[in-house]
């Protein structure tokens, strides 16, 4: 397996492995969502969003984005989402490797905080834990609290941050939320 920095030029197989993905798992729908997501997210400008591939023998098959979260103390934090692994190398570690390459680039980029909303079961396997919304204000309301999460890079303890927090506008979608 070989894991690098997403490239523009793999923006369709990209946005198609997540929305085949999602489908599957999820629902026509939901692939839709999330495939729109991925576009979105791709289209954004500038250093707040950086995605990394997964590849076996040249085809895609796993991809995560990262994108920036503004909170009011300035610290340089970035939220984790969307995560896809083509569903033939699920439970393989592929998804693990991939979170933990991309976690170790955007340390060297000196991102101090990553955030994440999802399954904490999952994400507990490559570092990240339950942080409270009093601790740290998620971008828009949660429907399941429980998938707040998040990790220093910096090896410091995760301190609370006063005041609300922005996301990039290809996120900042209730119903991701």
């Amino acid at each position: 397996m070989n894991y690098a920095v997403f490239d523009t030029g793999q923006s369709r197989e990209v946005i198609e492995l997540f929305r085949r993905v999602f489908t599957d798992s999820e629902g026509r729908d939901e692939g839709m969502l999330i495939g729109n997501l991925v576009s979105g997210l791709i289209s954004t400008r500038g250093r707040d969003v950086a995605g990394f591939v997964a590849t076996d023998q040249e085809k895609i098959v796993g991809c995560i984005f990262f994108s920036r979260l503004t909170v009011q103390d300035n610290t340089n934090a970035f939220i984790l989402s969307p995560v896809a692994v083509d569903t033939s190398y699920q439970g393989q570690g592929t998804g693990q490797e991939l979170i933990g390459f991309g976690i170790q680039h955007l340390k060297e980029q000196g991102v101090e905080r990553v955030f994440t909303y999802g399954n904490p079961a999952f994400y507990g396997k490559v570092g990240f834990k339950p942080v409270s919304e009093e601790c740290v204000s998620p971008p828009l309301e949660l429907t399941q609290p429980e998938g707040w999460l998040g990790q220093s890079l910096t090896g410091d303890k995760i301190m609370p941050i006063a005041g609300a927090s922005r996301c990039v506008e290809a996120l900042n979608k209730q119903e991701y939320w």
